[in-house]
């Protein structure tokens, strides 16, 4: 077996487990089971659990933010072209959907990734996708808050992660979702579709007037993050 097809295999089945069951509970010989290799394929290409969980949303994320970055340089070529709000989230919408699948459940596979990179111990790897990724993500974050500059950066912040939410809920359940959506009203809906429908109802969410009443929280402003150790998990 070539090492390029070894390495997908285990990626493949590592991809669908920690899906499926989460980061802790799939264990190494659960994936080089799934995958039909030996865990000495899994030492040699990843070295570790951690490293295997990061290569996993990577091969995703590196595609994907390549693209993002080439098209946000392209529309900032000219200083005076200001995206709109709606612009910037269908710009996350085609870069999604432009990465190219290896199957027709992909990016429900990593939406549910990512919610659980958030709701599980996986502290290395937010601070792996910080410093790998963080930059494209930031330049984009800016634009966004030109877009909608009357909300705090603090209120800014929540809303960003209400939409991932969003997103994540909607992604990662799509298949269950467009059955329920044909069988209530007997259309078929596809994921280009819905993930437009998405576009408008985020932009609102973002644009709405700003809730914070507490002088305190209103005032607050993005400091710079102190360096942290990888929390284990």
């Amino acid at each position: 077996m070539a090492q390029s097809e070894t390495v997908e295999r285990i990626l493949d089945a590592a991809e669908q487990l920690f899906a499926e069951k989460g980061f802790a509970e799939t264990s190494l010989r659960l994936i080089t089971s799934k995958a039909g290799v030996n865990l000495a394929a899994v030492n040699y290409h990843f070295g570790s659990k951690k490293a295997l969980i990061q290569a996993v949303f990577s091969r995703f994320l590196g595609p994907f933010c390549i693209s993002l970055e080439r098209e946000l340089d392209r529309r900032m070529a000219n200083p005076d072209n200001k995206p709109q709000l709606e612009a910037l989230l269908e710009l996350l919408v085609e870069q999604a959907l432009a990465v190219k699948p290896r199957s027709g459940n992909d990016l429900a596979i990593f939406m549910r990734l990512l919610g659980l990179a958030f709701s599980q111990s996986q502290g290395h790897l937010r601070k792996y996708l910080e410093e790998v990724y963080g930059k494209v993500f930031r330049r984009y974050m800016l634009l966004v808050h030109e877009a909608a500059p009357r909300i705090p950066p603090l209120e800014l912040f929540w809303r960003v992660h209400f939409m991932l939410g969003a997103a994540a809920f909607s992604m990662s359940g799509i298949k269950a979702l467009r059955a329920m959506s044909e069988a209530d009203f007997g259309v078929n809906t596809s994921l280009e579709q819905v993930m437009s429908l998405m576009v408008p109802f985020l932009a609102a969410g973002m644009r709405a007037e700003a809730a914070l009443n507490d002088p305190q929280l209103a005032a607050a402003v993005l400091r710079p993050r102190k360096p942290q150790p990888a929390a284990k998990g």
